[in-house]
């Protein structure tokens, strides 16, 4: 086991401690710092602290380097839908009922595990088993997801995800006839008390989110909405449309019991635009909604008729 250790001086008094490890280690990046921190894999004066904590003058840090583990997920050839790719960034579009990356005996048919075989450089930032995940979407959610292919593409992609510069619309389905034509939902989502495999708006161990709304088109009993995230929490969309009374259709989670018959709830993360991490242009992605969600819109206009 790699264990190193740091003195704090007047330098860096009053620095968080991500901050100040990486600046005392160029090649440590502050995401990783964090993981470290969270992991239990940094003491500072023989004892844990969290991820917010400011140096102190004279502060002695333990810092232990982790060995790398194996990815017990396997490369899986899969035919990808990737809209764009380069050294640095690949953007896909992921469809309706996959998983974006593995978990404990979940291991195969993950995009991950797609990911793992299209290219063998993809960022370790965020652990063995999401290599390159900057950010994901349910698994019947389908759309555009930006993945790293190296640790500093993946740190400034999460940075402006933080910095909330990164462009995220989706078009969902939702019961209900909306009245005004947009609108703005601010209001805070942590994990539900009741439910807790589930996410609510409430005031207890929660975090800010907001979501922006418009009206696409409207039908006799249901509406196609544009959402737009300034925030990206836990099922953000479906939470906060259910919360102003309108629940995605289809959503067996936070919709109602009866529902259209659907493979999922009705949503789609069709554009996407970012700042590539390397050149500064800013660059945005559109993927059109899959067939399922066509024909739903079709059906809800003839319905219409």
């Amino acid at each position: 086991m790699d264990k190193r250790l740091y003195s704090i001086d007047e330098t860096l008094k009053g620095v968080r401690i991500d901050k100040a490890l990486s600046t005392l280690n160029e090649e440590w990046s502050r995401t990783q710092v964090q993981q470290w921190i969270k992991d239990g894999h940094v003491l500072v004066n023989g004892s844990a602290i969290k991820t917010n904590y400011k140096c102190i003058t004279d502060d002695t840090i333990e810092v232990t380097i982790p060995e790398l583990e194996e990815l017990d997920a396997v490369a899986e050839e899969m035919n990808l839908d990737i809209y764009y790719e380069d050294a640095d960034v690949l953007v896909v579009n992921k469809p309706s009922g996959m998983v974006v990356h593995p978990a404990p005996g979940h291991v195969s048919g993950t995009l991950v595990n797609g990911l793992m075989a299209h290219c063998q450089d993809l960022s370790g930032i965020n652990g063995v088993m999401r290599p390159g995940i900057v950010h994901r979407i349910d698994k019947d959610t389908s759309g555009l997801l930006m993945v790293a292919k190296n640790d500093m593409a993946h740190e400034k992609l999460v940075q402006q995800l933080v910095d909330k510069t990164v462009t995220r619309k989706y078009q969902a389905v939702v019961h209900g006839v909306i009245p005004h034509d947009f609108g703005t939902i601010d209001a805070p989502i942590g994990r539900d008390k009741q439910e807790r495999q589930s996410m609510t708006v409430t005031d207890t161990n929660s975090k800010n989110a907001v979501t922006h709304f418009r009206v696409i088109e409207r039908f006799n009993a249901f509406t196609l909405v544009e959402c737009q995230l300034e925030t990206g929490r836990t099922h953000q969309i479906r939470v906060h449309m259910k919360y102003i009374g309108f629940p995605l259709a289809g959503d067996p989670k936070y919709g109602p019991k009866k529902t259209l018959k659907l493979d999922g709830q009705a949503l789609h993360a069709g554009l996407l635009g970012f700042v590539h991490p390397r050149t500064n242009e800013y660059m945005e992605f559109e993927a059109p909604v899959p067939e399922e969600f066509e024909n739903l819109i079709n059906q809800l206009r003839r319905s219409k008729d």
